[in-house]
């Protein structure tokens, strides 16, 4: 029995990491590296729990909200030793030459974490108001307000 929800398991794992780790590139602005760490963590946390996510209505948008929770929680944690910068670094992206892309990965990384979360849920993932609510554990006026306040934001 172990062994078919390992097998479950590492199938649904492989049909999610490319999902889970473009999700991760656009809350992290392009961040790769912490990108991979959050991907592995969600995966960990997924196997850990499998049989309940196994049994969950949308096993991916589990593991989804399972991707975002620790991206909130490490940007209310960031130790102060790290700084941000208006560099970003050498990405896949930028050898790839796609301006767009490099110009999204640097106006997500100018919006607070939060904000920043709410956005790719919302658009990235296009999830509903209340779907997104739910992830950050909000009230869907507020995903509302994120929304309208990052779309407006200018530097």
């Amino acid at each position: 029995m172990r062994q078919v929800r390992t097998g479950e398991y590492a199938e649904f794992a492989a049909a999610q990491a490319g999902h889970l780790h473009r999700s991760a590139c656009l809350l992290t602005a392009g961040d790769t590296h912490l990108a991979e760490d959050l991907v592995r963590e969600t995966l960990g946390r997924l196997h850990v729990r499998w049989p309940r996510v196994a049994r969950a209505d949308n096993p991916a948008a589990y593991a989804r909200t399972t991707l975002t929770r620790p991206f909130l929680a490490h940007k209310r944690l960031r130790r102060s030793s790290e700084r941000s910068t208006d560099v970003l670094p050498e990405t896949a992206a930028a050898l790839s030459g796609t301006p767009l892309r490099l110009t999204l990965l640097q106006a997500l990384g100018q919006l607070p974490a939060k904000d920043r979360a709410v956005v790719v849920l919302r658009y990235g993932e296009d999830r509903s108001v209340q779907e997104t609510a739910a992830v950050p554990d909000t009230s869907p006026a507020a995903v509302r307000t994120r929304c309208v306040r990052a779309h407006t934001r200018r530097d």
